[in-house]
């Protein structure tokens, strides 16, 4: 539930130029992150914001009033969603009375788009200005949502750059952001110093294990990355493995490594995903944002997902690329391995991370060039995203 004291300001004070009122949904810790680098534009041009609705611990830390924790809406799967199904709509359902009755100046739904675009639509139908960031991937999979889209929101803020001009031909207004996370992590990663905060030498031979920041991505790869980890160990004993942990994952993570005879042969730290990424050598990653973090770290990896068969059935026929995993879509190539679902065994995603630790010692050429394409990628994705998205939003409410 909502706190009772917590609220936006009133109509009359949250339309000053000088301190409008901010309502934002972030589902998930990679929401977070980036509503969280959102705000701290938005806190530099008006000091004196308000902001509320759903969000994590970074945005928190900039002044947010988390009615909820944006952990409730981070489920991932047709299945997997049903079972929390009654909870997160009533949720929306307690969120969208208090938007509509507080009205603050713009809503701005940070991804989460089964969650956001149903409740920005009601928004926008009441005459609240809706902002969807992170456009939709409707590129990749899902090419019906194009018209809820134009239908739930003002503008979309999108971070990669052929998005706009694909949102324009369906008469929806969108700008180019960039991505935050280009601007936060270093086009020269210091992997040495990230070695040194994490106790690793820099000789060491080092894998990254990250099975996603989900309970249910956990649920279904954790054990398969900790099997999968025993036999790298086997063809290199002395490799260091490392897992990042989100903190309230710890202990079922540690239960995964402990299952598969692998806890006292690894280090689980909470959090620290990005000095691992840039400590590592190569990572095991589970699909997502976290694939084009690694990417950004230049990092060589194999990118895994395996979920609920019901809604593996369902989203794999609502895919419109090759690819899944971000590194391969904004490449246009399988630049790095895929494994999915039943082709997601414990023995090929071992084989995925031996290929590129063989290349490492007897083809760096490789590794180089899966470097110079990620240095690429980082240099396209570089603006000044909150500058740029604050302008945007500028924009809209002198409309």
């Amino acid at each position: 539930m909502p706190h009772a004291s917590s609220s936006l300001p009133a109509r009359g004070v949250a339309g000053s130029p000088t301190s409008p009122s901010f309502a934002l949904v972030a589902g998930e810790t990679s929401g977070d992150l980036l509503a969280g680098l959102l705000l701290d534009g938005f806190r530099a041009r008006w000091p004196q914001l308000r902001a509320g609705g759903i969000g994590g611990t970074q945005m928190v830390r900039r002044g947010f009033e988390a009615w909820w924790p944006s952990e409730k809406l981070a489920v991932r799967g047709y299945v997997e969603v049903l079972r929390h199904y009654r909870e997160i709509v009533g949720i929306r359902t307690q969120l969208r009375q208090k938007l509509l009755t507080e009205r603050p100046d713009v809503f701005i739904g940070v991804d989460a788009p089964d969650f956001n675009l149903d409740l920005e639509a009601d928004l926008k139908a009441a005459g609240i200005r809706t902002v969807h960031f992170v456009s939709p991937a409707v590129w990749a999979w899902r090419a019906e949502r194009v018209e809820k889209i134009r239908r739930s929101v003002d503008h979309v803020l999108c971070i990669f750059p052929f998005e706009p001009a694909l949102l324009a031909q369906h008469g929806i207004a969108a700008t180019y952001v960039g991505h935050p996370l280009a601007n936060v992590i270093p086009l020269q990663p210091d992997q040495a110093a990230a070695r040194r905060q994490l106790g690793l030498l820099p000789e060491d031979l080092v894998l990254a294990l990250l099975p996603g920041s989900r309970r249910s991505e956990v649920d279904y790869l954790a054990d398969r990355f900790f099997q999968a980890a025993a036999l790298v160990r086997q063809a290199h004993p002395a490799i260091k493995i490392i897992v990042p942990a989100v903190p309230a994952l710890r202990a079922q993570i540690e239960q995964c490594a402990q299952a598969a005879g692998m806890l006292a042969h690894v280090q689980i730290f909470s959090g620290q995903s990005h000095s691992a990424l840039a400590a590592c050598d190569v990572t095991l990653i589970a699909s997502g944002t976290a694939t084009l973090e690694a990417a950004l770290y230049k990092r060589p990896m194999v990118i895994a997902y395996n979920m609920n068969w019901l809604s593996w059935q369902i989203m794999r026929r609502k895919k419109l690329q090759p690819w899944v995993g971000l590194p391969n879509i904004l490449c246009r190539d399988f630049v790095v391995p895929e494994l999915l679902q039943d082709a997601a065994t414990p023995r090929a995603l071992a084989a995925g991370v031996l290929q590129w630790l063989d290349a490492k010692i007897s083809a760096p050429d490789k590794i180089t060039v899966l470097e110079q394409r990620f240095t690429k990628l980082h240099e396209e994705l570089q603006r000044d995203t909150a500058k740029i998205a604050t302008d945007a939003i500028q924009n809209i409410l002198a409309g």
